[in-house]
């Protein structure tokens, strides 16, 4: 804990670090109160879930285009317009009686809007700290983040159930245009340029670390989507367990992230990491007790952060500056496909075993993630005693200095 007290007295850190979190926040908001506002509205829950739909879409297509526009347009510009957009559109859905098909629009330019703000600090980090400090600052951001899913559900689920579904939207609206505008204007955005990529969309896919990083991210975050609609699902469709129960695996996360997080990381760490989540998910299925579940969900919890804590840092150490933001967008592009992956399969193994087929589909996820991890353990890079600083765009050119014209003597 010392080590996180000296990084977050690094000027800087701590106030980007609070004002990205903040501007986050709406992102475990969202879903949950569109899902809750739209079937107020349309009586179907079926109708909600084609808005959310939309709304995923979007963000997976717009994570590496957005974030690759910040190198083009620059970082305030492209978070600017992304917010006003995306804080419009979710007040179109509030405010506006429209079509199932409008709502669905919105909830796609919703998507398409989603502000870049993780590639974005996750940028600008490694300008900021030491190269000795880069890995434990990637733990803290991932433990960290955990606090957004641990209080923004509780929050949202609040005011939507007493106050009312369209105070919910504008609530996110206000939490959105604030946070994004203490992370636009901090300091650190306008010292920090994102050269513009040289190479074509998708093409920093081809470096092996980042692949392996959209894999993995994938999988974990299939993993924990698994969980999230097995425990919904144990508990009678989201009782008080069930936010206790998630609140503890998020917890498992968070401590995980903060023990851990120093550790050098080798071409083993995510495999390792991956087991401990594996190891508790895989304990999760001999019995849905209540006691049960939150012991072996905060096992699994533990090695949550410190595998993201990974992906990230072996992302910064693989790619040239210019590529970062991008690789990040494909990263988050990666996630969203795999929360909806292992959200569709946890529930068709749910209507066809019940809860328990939800946490195999959850330890199956993260089993394979540990395969990935052993048989492409080459592909991941040994930062051990390594910088993890993204490449620099410009190198030093050698020059030959012209030979000596010889000296004609008369």
């Amino acid at each position: 804990m010392a080590g996180y007290r000296d990084l977050l007295r690094t000027p800087g850190v701590g106030r980007i670090m609070a004002a990205q979190l903040t501007a986050r926040f709406p992102g475990g908001m969202i879903s949950l109160a569109v899902l809750l506002h739209v079937e107020a509205v349309t009586g179907s829950y079926g109708a909600a879930g084609l808005v959310l739909a939309a709304t995923s879409i979007g963000q997976a297509v717009a994570g590496p285009v957005t974030s690759r526009w910040m190198g083009r347009w620059g970082m305030r510009p492209v978070l600017t317009l992304t917010l006003i957009v995306c804080g419009l559109s979710i007040l179109g859905i509030a405010l506006l009686s429209v079509p199932l098909g409008v709502l669905m629009l919105l909830g796609l330019i919703c998507g398409l809007s989603t502000p870049p703000v993780q590639s974005a600090v996750r940028t600008i980090y490694p300008k900021m700290v030491t190269a000795k400090q880069l890995t434990p600052l990637f733990s803290l951001d991932a433990s960290l983040q955990e606090i957004i899913w641990i209080v923004a559900p509780v929050t949202v689920t609040f005011v939507a159930t007493q106050v009312g579904t369209v105070p919910a939207l504008i609530l996110i609206v206000v939490i959105l245009a604030g946070g994004g505008a203490w992370f636009v204007l901090s300091p650190e955005l306008g010292r920090v340029r994102i050269p513009p990529s040289r190479r074509g969309i998708g093409r920093v896919l081809a470096k092996p670390p980042v692949l392996l990083a959209t894999i993995s991210g994938f999988l974990l975050i299939g993993a924990c989507a698994a969980v999230e609609a097995g425990v919904v699902a144990t508990f009678d469709h989201g009782g008080l367990e069930a936010g206790l129960i998630l609140a503890v695996f998020a917890l498992g996360s968070l401590g995980g992230g903060l023990s851990f997080g120093h550790i050098p990381i080798g071409p083993w760490a995510m495999a390792r990491r991956l087991i401990v989540v594996t190891v508790g998910l895989g304990l999760a299925i001999v019995s849905l007790n209540v006691w049960w579940l939150g012991a072996t969900l905060f096992l699994a919890g533990i090695g949550v952060a410190p595998a993201l804590a990974v992906i990230y840092t072996i992302t910064s150490a693989s790619v040239k500056f210019s590529d970062t933001a991008e690789a990040y967008g494909w990263i988050g592009t990666g996630q969203l496909i795999g929360a909806a992956a292992g959200s569709a399969i946890a529930g068709f193994l749910i209507d066809d075993v019940g809860p328990t087929g939800a946490y195999v589909a959850a330890a199956g996820f993260a089993l394979v993630g540990v395969v990935v991890a052993a048989v492409f353990v080459r592909g991941f890079p040994d930062l051990r005693g390594r910088d993890a600083s993204p490449i620099p765009d410009t190198e030093p050119i050698s020059t030959i200095p012209p030979p000596t014209s010889p000296i004609i003597l008369p």
